[in-house]
């Protein structure tokens, strides 16, 4: 099939444009089940006010299944940041508003994250001693219903030229912890050799969540296992370093 242009390129999956809608496509290398539980978890949190692209369609074209959205007119929030890196700290503010609002939609039928984030940890290559001491961590931590994006970054914000901001990709969406969604993006930070803005992420969602900083940091082991299964070498060493501690500092 042929498109107006592509957006991206990810592994076993290309984003495209055509016209006023975006079409994700999968290779056949993608699980059929992981693609369309992606479709669900958009519709999911389509029921709740967030400004997120309109879901469209799923189907099965001739290049492999494929997701097809609205198409917001923009820049990614990651763009913006780095053509204007004197505004850090207000689009931080800003970001972080949104995540919050974020957290305090529930959608009853998005999956458990500690479902599976147990799953990921069983699947991790750590050794059984610190699995036990992460599922024995994640069954202790407070049980919530919050929505989650699983990968809450200044990549999957787009800016319109109004000013309006869209929250995109819903493909790791589940319902739990705000905290495990923080530490997420706090780690997404750092596996891109940005300390800096992680930290100051941190320091700011912290004080506007009025969220102690040692609650998110008993997220961080779990949420560095759960990375571990996607296996990139470059990442291995600091998620090692952090799924193998058992009380983060």
């Amino acid at each position: 099939m042929k498109y107006d242009e592509i957006l991206a390129e990810r592994s076993h999956k290309k984003i495209y444009r055509d016209g006023d809608k975006v079409v994700k496509v999968f290779d056949s290398n993608y699980s059929t089940s992981d693609i369309l539980n992606e479709a669900l978890n958009h519709a999911r949190v389509s029921e709740t006010d967030l400004p997120i692209p309109e879901f469209l369609d799923v189907d099965k074209t001739e290049d492999g299944w494929a997701i097809v959205t609205q198409f917001i007119e923009g820049k990614t929030l990651a763009a913006l940041m780095e053509e204007n890196p004197s505004k850090k700290k207000s689009y931080l503010e800003k970001f972080i508003d949104l995540q919050m609002r974020v957290h305090s939609k529930r959608a009853p039928l998005l999956n458990k994250l500690k479902d599976k984030m147990n799953r990921k940890i069983e699947q991790s290559p750590l050794d059984a001693t610190v699995r036990y001491e992460l599922h024995t961590r994640l069954e202790s931590a407070p049980k919530h219903n919050k929505v989650l994006h699983g990968d809450f970054t200044p990549g999957n914000i787009i800016v319109t030229p109004a000013g309006k901001w869209y929250v995109i990709d819903w493909a790791h969406a589940t319902q739990g912890n705000a905290a495990a969604d923080a530490a997420r993006t706090y780690l997404r930070f750092c596996l891109a050799d940005d300390k800096e803005t992680a930290d100051l992420y941190l320091e700011l969602y912290c004080k506007k969540s009025d969220t102690a900083r040692q609650y998110v940091q008993k997220w961080l082991p779990i949420v560095a296992a759960s990375q571990l299964v996607k296996n990139k070498p470059a990442e291995k060493e600091l998620l090692m370093s952090w799924a193998n501690v058992v009380d983060y500092e």
